[in-house]
Order: structure tokens, then sequence, then C-alpha cells
């Protein structure tokens, strides 16, 4: 396997120039709400935006959860009264700048359970085929593309997942010793839906994102990030990295838990804007994600996933995640995967992209804004120390538990 050798640095903690990026477009119109940490109070509360103050609802809702879960939720953001506030432009300023002794926003989830689904577009699918082929080894993903690609004949862009159509596709591949897991699941009948970190354990925006000191060959994964509540009932929208190792998951699909879920390898942010008149689940459909990557090197990389490509429908993936068989009665926040499948080489040619640290990665939309963070070493991002136990204590503490 090829090595990279990595040079001590330190982050770029100061992403202060990507303010003017984060919030979306049409911002005077969207009902955004957030968790902001608050070092006065030792803890989180959760917020709303209006205009260009964050106002305090965590005496109303001491959880995000609990916003979540009202059913007039968007109204109750944008009319609950507030006894205090933050000045928007100042977390904004704290949080890029990496200051954690000042009020900074947190990833736009608590009690939910993260959950994801994968290879839910036909690029990233055949990408997860070349991975299991190439044995993890990017050095030997260019030669495995040129086959699989040759052999799909580009018969899977219209595959509808389930469908007779796509059973004889599996017939024809598996005939040809080229039938995959991963196509089990981008074009059979079961989305593939895992769990992608531990409650609380998500970073927001201006954080480091981290990914293994021992993988060579790892990538950001931009997704629309679903907020649904107990009920099943998707109530907003967020912004997602899945951060994957692919030399890891590539060697073993058993592996995925090593592959996905390591310290802070799961970004969300910077908030979650609630569906109402101005925003619904069929806008979100639309949304072109926009991912760039600017590296320490002077590499740059830009790429687009188009929601409206997606394999499967948003809440297919919601039902094929919660409901009869499965409850969470926190809600989960869920990935629905990502088109992006990044070839582009960075380094030898033919091994494709890998992370360098020190990378910033933003993943945007017009109207969801933009989730800025900073490649780290998994092992070298700050410890996530502040569990559901800390949370309720805290939350006991200020008085907030009734």
């Amino acid at each position: 396997m090829t090595t990279t050798a990595f040079t001590a640095f330190e982050p770029a903690r100061d992403l202060t120039a990507l303010a003017p990026r984060v919030l979306p477009d049409d911002v005077e119109r969207a009902t955004l709400i957030a968790r902001l940490h608050d070092p006065a109070a030792g803890g989180p509360c959760v917020v709303a935006l209006r205009g260009d103050r964050l106002v305090d609802l965590t005496p109303h809702t001491p959880t995000l959860t609990d916003l979540l879960e009202r059913p007039d939720a968007a109204v109750f953001a944008q009319q609950a009264p507030a006894e205090r506030d933050f000045d928007l432009a100042e977390v904004l300023d704290a949080t890029l700048a990496g200051h954690r002794d000042r009020p900074r926003l947190l990833a736009p989830a608590d009690l939910q359970v993260l959950k994801a689904c994968g290879v839910t577009f036909v690029r990233s699918m055949v990408e997860r085929v070349i991975e299991e082929r190439a044995g993890g080894d990017r050095a030997g993903a260019a030669g495995v593309r040129a086959r699989v690609l040759d052999a799909l004949g580009g018969q899977l862009q219209s595959l509808v997942p389930g469908s007779a159509e796509a059973a004889r596709v599996k017939e024809v591949l598996t005939a040809e010793g080229l039938w995959s897991q991963y196509l089990e699941v981008g074009i059979g009948p079961d989305a593939e839906v895992f769990t992608k970190a531990p409650v609380l354990s998500a970073v927001g925006l201006g954080a480091e994102i981290g990914i293994w000191s021992r993988s060579v060959w790892n990538n950001p994964e931009p997704e629309l990030v679903l907020a649904v509540n107990s009920r099943g009932e998707a109530v907003g929208a967020t912004l997602g990295n899945d951060v994957n190792l692919r030399d890891v998951e590539g060697r073993s699909a058993l592996l995925l838990g090593k592959a996905k879920d390591n310290n802070a390898s799961c970004a969300i942010g910077p908030f979650v804007r609630l569906f109402d008149a101005t925003f619904t689940l069929d806008d979100a459909r639309r949304l072109d994600i926009t991912l760039n990557i600017t590296g320490p090197d002077g590499f740059q990389l830009e790429a687009v996933s188009s929601l409206a490509e997606i394999s499967r429908d948003p809440l297919d993936l919601v039902r094929q995640t919660m409901g009869r068989l499965h409850q969470y009665p926190d809600g989960v926040l869920l990935f629905t995967g990502t088109m992006f499948a990044p070839t582009q080489d960075r380094g030898a040619p033919g091994e494709g992209f890998t992370h360098h640290l020190g990378d910033v990665v933003r993943i945007a939309t017009p109207r969801l804004g933009t989730l800025a963070n900073v490649v780290t070493h998994a092992e070298d991002a700050p410890p996530w120390t502040f569990g559901i136990r800390a949370l309720m204590a805290n939350l006991a503490q200020r008085g907030l538990l009734r």
C-alpha cells in the first residue's frame, strides 16, 4: 500500500474570513435554530436567529430535541419570548476563530441519534465498488475503476432501486463476477442505514474534523442532513460531513465502524433550517450542495452534488430508518448520502484524492449556508468529553429539567 508522509503543522484555526458565507442567502426569510455553548452557563443553549441576534429559547426547550418535537416548531422559533440573546457577529467570530472561552456555535444536534444512509447516488455507489475491488489500495483504484465502468456500461443511471430492472442488472453482474454488497444496497430493495456517531459527539461549524492517522486514503462526504422527530416527521434540514476512510472500509465492509466513527469524524451545521412556507422538503430535494477543499499545499478541489440525482427519495430513507421496525424517541439526524466520489489525483497519478492535514473543507448551498471545518488527525482533535450525563447534570444545575 502506498503511504503518505504528513508533516506536523498547526491547524489554521482562524476561519473568520468565511463569516459572510455562513448564513443562507435568504437568511431574512429563513427559520434557523442552533445550539450554542455559553461559557457562563457551562453548557449548551438552544437558540433561534432573529435579525442579528441569537435568542435563547433554553428556558422553554432545554434541548434541541424538545424544540423539534413541538408541532409548532417553526412558529415557536420565530415568536417565543426570550429574556436574553447573543450577538450573531460575535458568536460567528468566536466560532470560526476557535475561541472556546466565548459563546460559540455547536453542532445543531443533542439527543438525536446520528444516523446515515450510504450508497444513495450512482456515482458514489460505483466508487464503493471500486474501493472493495481495490481492497482499500488507492494505487490500484484507477485500473479497477476502468474495468467496473466498462462492465456497467452506464446501465445504472436510470435504475430504480428494488425494481425488476434492477434485479435483472444484478443477475448480469453476478454472472460476470462483478456483483458487490455495495450494488446490493445501491439498487436493491433495502437502503444502507447505519449509526454514524454516538449521541452528542458531532462537531459543528469551525471545528476540526478528524481522520485516523493510519489512513492514507480518505475523503469528506458532503450531505443533506434531515432533522427527524420521534414521529418520523422530517421537520428541517442542515448540512453534514460524513468523514470517511476509504482505505479502511475498502479492506472490509465489516470495518465500517472504524472507517466512519472516529473522534471529530461527524460534522453538522451551521444551523438547522426548519421547514416552513419559505423552505420545504421539496426545496431540499432540489438542492445543489457544493464541496470546496483548499489545501495548505495549494491544492484546490470543487465539486457539486445535486439532490435531484439521488436514487432513493429522502422520505423513503426516513421510512427505512424508523417506524414500527425501529423507534427513536428522541428523533434522528439523518445523513442522506452523497454523490461525491473524489477521483482527482492529489499526488501520484492514478491514486486519486486523499486529505492532507490542514485542509479547509467547505460544504455549502445557498438555502442552508456553509459548514466549514479544518482537517486534523482524529487523535489530535479536541477530545469528546461532554456526553449525555454531563448534559443532564448541567441542565439540572441550571434548573432546566422539570
